[in-house]
């Protein structure tokens, strides 16, 4: 893959190192303020990105929706890490539908956070559907993380949410107050050097399960991310989720 890095941060960094490990080549490293003698340019157009095959994005949730466009414009396939920019999708996905490009994007490429939420699914259904048990998420990251909750914790309330009969809505505030019986409450814990830990707990009179996916670098999270540019790159076209390469992989059933 020729494959152009938007955002090089430290995610940004480390899919470099790995992508040039891999064998692929990276035609473009683009960042507004870093001062790296890897970035090629500070501003993202079509000539900046001229050569890629395909683009990985972590940059801002201030500028990734217009990113998305542009990837679109050029037909460019794009990789996309980026949280916080989930209300601009329909306006992403008409400029998709409009286009031959394809978008794969998730709050975390991990693979194995993507397993984890197959589990955390069927478990809530299970539990869900019993009717007896009380679900809360936590997540701890590391001190200098900038959002909260994280975009993985928004996507596993979800998750739950929606698996769950009895809750209706998702609180993840600091509660001065006792929590509404159809809420489940995300919390977040910031501090030291922690890649990332999610906790969902289901939680009855009798018995207290947890499921917990615990990072122990950002490797998994780069890996995730190449496998994905791979994967949208491989002849298709339209708006993913990080499910739809799963099902594919994993579950043979081709999109």
């Amino acid at each position: 893959m020729k494959i152009a890095i938007v955002g090089y941060g430290k995610m940004g960094r480390l899919i470099r190192n790995k992508a040039l490990d891999a064998n692929h080549e990276v035609v473009a490293v683009i960042d507004p303020i870093a001062d790296l003698p890897e970035v090629t340019d500070t501003h993202l157009d079509a000539s900046t990105l001229n050569g890629c095959t395909v683009a990985i994005d972590f940059t801002h949730p201030s500028v990734v929706a217009d990113n998305i466009v542009l990837y679109a414009r050029l037909g460019i396939p794009a990789v996309i890490g980026t949280t916080g920019w989930y209300d601009r999708i329909p306006e992403v996905r008409e400029a998709i539908d409009e286009s031959s490009c394809s978008i794969i994007y998730s709050g975390n490429f991990s693979l194995g956070v993507a397993l984890f939420f197959q589990v955390a699914k069927h478990a809530s259904q299970l539990f869900g559907a019993s009717g007896l048990y009380d679900p809360f998420i936590q997540e701890t990251h590391h001190a200098q993380k900038a959002d909260s909750p994280s975009g993985t914790a928004v996507m596993l309330s979800q998750m739950v949410l929606d698996n769950t009969p009895n809750k209706s809505s998702i609180y993840s505030d600091t509660l001065h107050r006792r929590r509404e019986d159809t809420e489940i409450h995300v919390a977040s814990v910031r501090g030291g050097f922690v890649p990332g830990t999610h906790t969902v707990t289901f939680d009855s009179q009798d018995d207290t399960i947890e499921l917990t996916h615990r990072a122990r670098s950002r490797e998994g999270f780069a890996t995730g991310a190449l496998k994905a540019a791979s994967w949208i790159t491989d002849g298709r076209k339209g708006f993913y989720t990080l499910d739809a390469m799963l099902e594919d992989v994993f579950l043979g059933e081709r999109v």
